[in-house]
Parts: C-alpha cells; structure tokens; sequence
C-alpha cells in the first residue's frame, strides 16, 4: 500500500540521497521533501525528482510547527524521517546557537506536531524516523570495542550534544506520549551531493583547484566510514522490520585514520589523470595536471580543539535483527564517489567560497 513521506532536511546531504533512494526503492510512495535551505541545502540536490509525480518541494523551517502539523495533517504522512540538522563540528565550535535550536528546538518542534496529529488528531499508525550520529557516544581508545546502543552518552562538542539531547526528546515522546519512534545512529558518510565543507568532498575539490588539502593535527583521528547509499538502506530496514522505540547504530565496519583517507584520495586522483589525458584540460589547476602529485598538497593544520580521537560503530544489532550489511567497501565508495565529482563540477563549483 503506498504511503506518504515526510523528509526533513531533503535538500542537504544524506536526506537527498535517501530522498532518490526512496524513490527508487518504493516508487509508488509520495515524498514530501522538507527543508529550510540554509547554506547546505541546495535544491539542486533534488532536481531529478521535481518534475516527478508524486513528489513535492516545501521550503520551510522545521520550527514552523504550524506548517509542519498541516502537513502531517493534510497530507496524510505516515512516516516522518528527520534528518534535519547542523552537522558540522567546526561551525558549531564557533557558532554553537544554531545548532540549539535547529538540532533541539528543531527536533522538539516536529515531535510536538506529530504528537498532535497523530496521537491526539487521527490516531493513525506512523512512524517518526529520528536520524542521529556516532558523535553522541563521545571518543573511544585505540583498543576499545565499537559504540553499541546501550552505550553511555558523552557527547564532546557543542555539534554532539546537540544531537544527544534531539535523541532524548524522540526518546521521551515515545515513552511518555507513545509517539511511534525509532532511532538510527550512524557513522560517518561520504558519497553524492556531499556538501564541500566535510573532509573527503573538501579534498576532492581541492586536488581539483590545486589547493591546500588541510589535515588536523597528525591525521591520527580514525572515523568508520559509510557510503550514503548503504545508509540509506538501513535507515529502510528499521522502518520496515525495526522495533518501534529502538535505536539501531548504522555502520559501515570501516576504519580509517583522516590521513589514510587524503593520502587515498590523493593516490586515485593521479591515477585519474595518468588515465584520462582530458583530466588535465578540464582541471588545469589539479596538481597531476601540472605533473606533480596530490600528496604534495598535503598540509598539516592545528588540530581541533577537543577533537574525538576514534569513532567505530558496533551494527550487531542491526545486523542480526534485520539483516543489514554495507554494500560498498570503503575502496569501492571512493571509486563512485570520485567518479560522481568528476562528472558533476557544475554541481560543487557553485557551493565553493
């Protein structure tokens, strides 16, 4: 039976990939895509589906709780996936406001709307997906087993804390008002329409521009990579098989150091250009280009202040519950993720200062 989607967040990075997942995957689902358009919303990220039909555009502020119950309401949406939010550490170092209200006052928001159409409004059957992170758990040691859902929050940047108290609220609303709920935490993703502000899309358009590839501290900081796509996937099954009130850690069992990463970048990306002789016309500025290396752009940057040492997801549960497993090897996303920069310059050369 087709059902109807609210995506918050449609227009930024992982909600537009789920956004084209969606479609792809249930075809016969109307998509409401939701998102306020900041600087990391580019609507340009959804075109492929705008002329579809039953798919449609809302510009709004998940704060606008009025606009979001008329939704829900008029729509008859049964499942909201919120992936709405700040997301990048560095900005809410420096800029932590923003991140309060879009991540809690945000998130609070939407379930105060779902809780009235859904619970005190028509009593449908729904789900409200809440899309978090590993970054709520805190840092782990060199020998330490991977976050598991039970894990202790120890969120450490203004940017997690942000997320772990949005995580509580869906929490709390399931089990004070009953509200449908589930959680997904996730490690960190790379891949499409991945706004160049975060490490891998940043190094990739800088190769390209012949800039500066900026690496904190000693590039020691080990993250577990996902490829968006996989992401999505699970985000699929918890709601489809997904225990209502759990949460479900999301990963890709892929650990690598940010100097591996650049260093692998680097490494694929003069391959590239020793391949491809028209490389080197279109990115006359890339360093293979002019005969040189990407590595050579390498440089050493003062660290983050309270920057994580390690992230690494424990996705036992989702594996064993409901038969997740990450389809892409880190080596393989790379491979699709570099081949979709290349053929998309005039979808990032806009979004560059």
């Amino acid at each position: 039976m087709a059902e109807t989607l609210l995506i918050t967040g449609a227009a930024g990075f992982i909600g537009a990939n789920f956004a084209h997942y969606w479609r792809r995957a249930h075809p016969e689902d109307r998509i409401i895509a939701y998102d306020a358009l900041t600087y990391a919303g580019n609507r340009a990220n959804l075109a492929a589906l705008e002329s579809q039909e039953g798919f449609s555009f809302v510009e709004a502020d998940i704060r606008d709780e009025a606009r979001v119950e008329a939704l829900l309401r008029d729509e008859g949406v049964s499942t909201l996936v919120h992936f709405a939010a700040e997301s990048h550490v560095d900005r809410s170092i420096s800029g932590p406001d923003t991140f309060i209200e879009t991540n809690i006052i945000g998130t609070h928001s939407l379930l105060k709307a779902a809780r009235s159409v859904w619970l005190a409004g028509s009593g449908k059957d729904h789900r409200f997906h809440h899309v978090s992170t590993d970054e709520v758990y805190g840092s782990l040691a060199p020998e330490d087993p991977g976050f598991h859902e039970a894990q202790q929050y120890q969120p450490n940047s203004p940017y997690s804390a942000s997320k772990a108290a949005s995580d509580h609220l869906v929490r709390a609303y399931h089990h004070t008002y009953g509200l449908q709920v589930s959680t997904s935490n996730c490690s960190n993703n790379y891949g499409p329409y991945h706004f160049p502000e975060k490490l891998i899309p940043l190094c990739i358009t800088n190769i390209l521009r012949g800039l500066a590839l900026p690496v904190y501290g000693d590039g020691s900081n080990i993250r577990d990579w996902l490829y968006v796509d996989d992401h999505c996937r699970g985000i699929d099954l918890v709601l489809d098989k997904g225990r209502v009130g759990e949460s479900y850690n999301i990963g890709g069992n892929n650990e690598w150091n940010n100097l591996a990463i650049v260093r692998l970048l680097c490494e694929r990306m003069d391959l590239r250009f020793a391949a491809d002789t028209t490389l080197a016309a279109r990115f006359p500025e890339a360093a293979p280009a002019q005969g040189k290396s990407a590595h050579e752009l390498i440089e050493f940057v003062t660290d983050r202040a309270g920057h994580d040492w390690r992230y690494a997801i424990d996705a036992g549960r989702i594996m064993e519950e409901l038969g997740y497993a990450p389809l892409e090897t880190f080596e393989t996303g790379i491979e699709r993720t570099l081949d979709w920069f290349l053929e998309n310059e005039r979808w990032w050369r806009p979004l560059l200062p």
